[in-house]
């Protein structure tokens, strides 16, 4: 089992730069081979722009760079994985697991069921070299819109699903804590899901003497793990949706029915997300390589992180902006 989260004093997140949108929640963001940053916001399209310039002149968003629509789901997308022919994967909350072709826009749906039943809250997805591909269902019971439910029931619906080329969706780990962001080693050996109600990443080992094992790449984390993507020398990058609370973590140990009235109350006061920014990067060993945090208002709730040619950017289901920074040198050792 991986090491535990060291508790330490974080290191600053740099200033952010917001990249307005016209539509709000980017839940997730990648970067495609030309350098674009490509987003989903909850109106259905999926957006194509220059977030790392210094902005776009007319035809741009509320002042920002253009931001071109390649493709409407008709859903909810969530998780984005570029692929190498071009295309793109889109996880949509509603509709499942599609492939979206930025060149006509066209949409076309990969997996919308899973063991026969309809496939529903697919959140992050990522494709190995041979065309395999690795996705998360965030949960069973609670859709997206409820999905503060999930984690203060702490309903362990979660899954983690493998689809190999010309095959069907396959369930490789069931139970998890609203499986969240997917992301797999740089060698392919094994590849890791983040367990937002658990604060943790979970690690599925693919090859070798150990294929087939689940272990725990990181956890105790100090915050809640989002989406992942993989960044140069194999870190893995993840968002923090929201620091810990201690609060949230002796409501999950009570006994269900206290959580299941938590929960009736919760859906109606629906809380504002803690005004910080936060992000990790884990190396293939569970070592935090970056702690950074930003006590910002004007940006909550980072469901995403990217690097790029040596900035971050960072995606928001709350904001209706795209977020930019420096990359720091690293703050852990």
């Amino acid at each position: 089992m991986a090491n535990a989260y060291e508790t330490r004093t974080p290191g600053i997140l740099p200033p952010l730069r917001s990249v307005p949108l016209s539509g709000r929640g980017p839940e997730d963001v990648v970067v495609d081979a030309a350098g674009r940053v490509l987003t989903g916001v909850e109106d259905g399209r999926i957006l194509r722009l220059d977030a790392f310039g210094a902005g776009g002149s007319g035809g741009g968003d509320a002042g920002g760079p253009a931001a071109e629509v390649i493709a409407h789901t008709g859903g909810r997308p969530l998780g984005l994985e570029p692929l190498p022919d071009g295309g793109v994967l889109v996880c949509d909350a509603q509709r499942g697991l599609l492939r979206v072709d930025p060149s006509d826009g066209s949409v076309r749906t990969v997996a919308d069921t899973v063991e026969g039943a309809p496939l529903r809250f697919c959140s992050n997805v990522t494709a190995a070299t041979d065309g395999t591909l690795y996705f998360s269902v965030s949960s069973r019971r609670y859709p997206l819109e409820h999905w503060l439910g999930d984690i203060i029931e702490h309903s362990g619906t979660g899954r983690l699903i493998r689809m190999r080329p010309g095959s069907t969706p396959e369930v490789l780990l069931d139970g998890l804590q609203f499986a969240n962001g997917v992301a797999l080693a740089a060698d392919e050996s094994f590849v890791t899901v983040a367990e937002t109600g658990s604060r943790r990443l979970t690690r599925l080992w693919l090859a070798g003497s150990r294929a087939g094992e689940r272990d725990v790449l990181a956890d105790d984390l100090p915050g809640y793990p989002d989406n992942m993507s993989r960044g140069p020398g194999g870190l893995f990058w993840v968002a923090l949706a929201g620091p810990r609370s201690t609060a949230l973590e002796r409501l999950q140990r009570a006994h269900p029915a206290l959580r299941s009235a938590a929960w009736r109350v919760a859906r109606h006061i629906r809380p504002r997300p803690a005004p910080v920014a936060g992000v990790l990067a884990v190396d293939a060993a569970g070592r935090v390589v970056h702690s950074l945090r930003r006590r910002t208002p004007h940006y909550r709730m980072v469901t995403s992180v990217f690097e790029h040619e040596g900035r971050l950017v960072l995606g928001s289901l709350h904001e209706s902006a795209l977020a930019v920074c420096e990359l720091p040198p690293a703050s852990r050792g």
